[in-house]
């Protein structure tokens, strides 16, 4: 958290990111609310409130920790009261990303292959109290983070920037929270998906094979595993998107604990371990702005409604230019 390293690399892409990120999740927030994607109720309330996480998550981390931060060295934001503040705000978007994401695969896992628990689990109501809690708790796990940073210099009575204390590194609590914040957001997350996963393939190619003998329907199609492919495809599709854009954070995470190396802090953008750092933490928050090209690639019906807006809105600006 010293004073950020300017490189190519993030010169050059973050400011790309945030804006196909930012515009992304909103054109997927508007389409969504429409309700004209083919879509229950229960999984649109999840993806809504995914895209607005992943929004924030493009307002926090990227544009106002990453470009301002790099282009506005001596903002408001960078003081260390702003850049404290700015930290939470980060930890609790991702970790509202990450477990809205997990909720959503949870709840379509339920859906598939828990139909006893589907009828309470699985209603319009639970999905807000789930939502509601997931976010409270976010808030109320990465408050400590506001207290383990202190001012990096003092000029003209200013505190300026973030630098760890030394406590952090000494006290066994700040350890064991250290941990505790890693197992949550990055560990537990990435293996509950793998397994739900596995676990939900397995459940589907067993019913496959059920149903067949039952119908008889070799040669034919099921229409009922037709109308779950809408939410099956959609499933996979964020799933292995989440575990593929999280899989380098969470190794590097590994590879740091491992060889006892310390995070890079520095300002030489050029240095090999600056930039692995720096390309980690933008694989993971790449995880947050394609979701709408997901729905796009996997959703006939959501690729319609994007078409709709999109060509709406390039309409209205050729009307306004020729009034």
């Amino acid at each position: 958290m010293h004073e950020p390293a300017v490189g190519p690399l993030s010169a050059i892409c973050y400011p790309i990111l945030a804006v196909v990120g930012t515009a992304a999740n909103l054109v997927a927030v508007i389409i969504l609310c429409r309700g004209q994607c083919g879509l229950s109720r229960c999984i649109t309330c999840y993806l809504v409130a995914i895209a607005v996480s992943d929004f924030f998550v493009m307002i926090f981390a990227v544009i106002l920790n990453r470009i301002i931060r790099l282009y506005c060295k001596y903002g408001l934001i960078s003081t260390t009261p702003g850049c404290r503040f700015s930290t939470v705000l980060v930890y609790v978007t991702q970790d509202c990303s990450v477990w809205l994401t997990l909720a959503f695969i949870i709840d379509r896992f339920i859906a598939i292959c828990c139909q006893s628990l589907k009828l309470r689990y699985c209603t319009e109501k639970s999905k807000s109290m789930v939502i509601g809690i997931l976010c409270a708790l976010s808030c109320i796990k990465n408050i400590p983070f506001y207290f383990i940073y202190q001012p990096l210099y003092m000029m003209d009575g200013v505190p300026w920037f973030c630098d760890i204390k030394s406590t952090f590194y000494t006290l066994p609590i700040w350890h064991a929270y250290d941990w505790l914040d890693h197992v949550l957001t990055q560990f537990l997350p990435f293996v509950l998906v793998l397994l739900l996963n596995a676990l939900t393939v397995r459940y589907i190619l067993m019913a496959i094979r059920a149903r067949k003998r039952l119908l008889s329907m070799e040669n034919g199609t099921d229409p009922v595993m037709v109308k779950r492919g809408k939410s099956i495809v959609l499933l996979f599709t964020i799933s292995l998107s989440f575990s593929c854009l999280w899989v380098m954070y969470v190794g590097r995470f590994l590879y740091v604990r491992v060889t006892v190396k310390v995070y890079f802090t520095g300002l030489d953008g050029n240095d090999l371990q600056a930039i692995f750092q720096e390309t980690t933490n933008m694989f993971q928050l790449l995880s947050s702005c394609n979701n709408v090209f997901i729905y796009a690639v996997s959703q006939h019906k959501f690729r319609k409604e994007l078409q709709k807006v999109l060509t709406s809105h390039f309409n209205g600006i050729i009307g306004f230019i020729k009034r």
